[in-house]
């Protein structure tokens, strides 16, 4: 079941230029992140990502980030910004992948607080390591927007597979467009929020559900 809220109210203005990404909130707000400018990382906007963390902020504390087409990193960063225990990018762009880890470096992150794999998002989804059952995931999902008609299939595969696997109290956070209908996911509440043109979806792993 999809909830969809419309959120119309004006947001921040996004920054001129290519290269700038602010982290947000928590320890690090205000610092910046490079972006390498390829069109083909597509970063979550600054006054959406804001949005997201208005909603799953708090959650963030204690969880561990899993930031699945992480381009930038910058979901992953703002998750360990606000508390996250560790956190988790995979990004098979190897030159983007490594910016993630020049970021977390710039960031001066705790040592082995971090993890960047070079792969696919569907790949790790079916192979990754055994995780820590006792630590709640916040699953960020941000991929190309076609992903969701192109590969549909491995789309939801992937986050049907995350979310049985998720320990209780995880949360996932997808960013689509608006032309994505949330109700083919997996059976539990989504709330959709549009922040026009990207639409995020907010689920939250609750009493085995």
């Amino acid at each position: 079941m999809a909830k969809r809220r419309s959120s119309r109210k004006p947001l921040l203005p996004e920054e001129e230029g290519p290269t700038r990404l602010r982290i947000i909130g928590g320890v690090w707000r205000g610092r910046t992140i490079e972006y390498s400018g390829d069109l083909r990382t597509r970063p979550m906007k600054n006054r959406v990502r804001e949005a997201v963390y208005n909603l799953v902020g708090i959650e963030a504390k204690g969880s561990h980030a899993i930031d699945l087409f992480a381009g930038t990193g910058a979901l992953g960063l703002e998750a360990l910004s606000r508390g996250a225990l560790r956190a988790t990018f995979i990004e098979r762009h190897i030159p983007t992948a490594k910016l993630i880890r020049a970021n977390i470096e710039a960031l001066g992150a705790e040592p082995n607080t971090t993890e960047v794999l070079t792969q696919s998002a569907f790949i790790w989804a079916r192979r990754h390591e055994p995780l820590d059952p006792h630590v709640p995931w916040l699953v960020l999902c941000s991929p190309p927007f076609s992903f969701y008609l192109e590969r549909r299939d491995e789309m939801l595969a992937m986050i049907e597979r995350l979310w049985e696997e998720a320990p209780q109290n995880s949360v996932f956070v997808l960013e689509a467009d608006e032309n994505y209908d949330f109700t083919g996911l997996p059976e539990t509440e989504w709330d959709v929020r549009t922040y026009h043109p990207a639409v995020i979806g907010v689920a939250r792993k609750r009493n085995g559900v």
